[in-house]
């Protein structure tokens, strides 16, 4: 297994590899798990997805991590920290994808928590954002969870669709 870059109690945080795309494909290839896109991925999207975290780690540092059951070493989902176009710049952001089968058990919270941590402590951002779907309301608790407050809301098209979105933040002295 390659390297972990976090760990909490239940889970690891590691770089995902090729080897990982049956389970990345579980997610994104899951049309309820993806409902927030408006569509399941196709092989090739789910593809570029998994090359783009790639060459975000290369280039970054950090993208999208694999998130591994502790206990039994199965790839759950994925959680990390991207850098994003927010207000003209480019910020970092804390996003989140598990495979249904996991939902609703305080996965998705333990580890964006662990990669806001990470974000301040390690990568010596000031600033972590969220940019969740107004009707994500799973992923809404659990940004309000890992303290970050709604700070506006704008409008993004994506394939056709206008979707709103909301900017949930949280700045270094919000640890907790």
């Amino acid at each position: 297994m390659k390297t972990p870059i976090l760990e909490t109690e239940r889970l690891i945080l590691r770089e995902m590899t090729r080897e990982d795309y049956p389970a990345l494909a579980a997610i994104l290839q899951d049309a309820e798990t993806m409902h927030a896109y408006e569509h399941a991925f196709s092989d090739e999207e789910t593809r570029a997805w998994l090359e783009r975290q790639l060459r975000r780690y290369q280039e970054d540092g950090f993208g999208l991590w694999a998130v591994v059951l502790r206990e039994t070493g199965r790839m759950i989902g994925q959680c990390g920290i991207t850098l994003q176009a927010l207000d003209g710049n480019m910020a970092p952001e804390i996003g989140y994808h598990f495979n249904r089968q996991f939902w609703h058990r305080g996965y998705a919270i333990e580890s964006a928590a662990a990669c806001k941590r990470h974000a301040f402590t390690t990568l010596g951002f000031d600033e972590v954002h969220s940019i969740i779907r107004d009707t994500n309301l799973a992923s809404i608790n659990v940004a309000i969870r890992n303290g970050m407050l709604a700070r506006r809301w704008f409008v993004k098209n994506y394939r056709g669709v206008d979707m709103t979105h909301i900017v949930f933040s949280a700045g270094k002295q919000r640890l907790d």
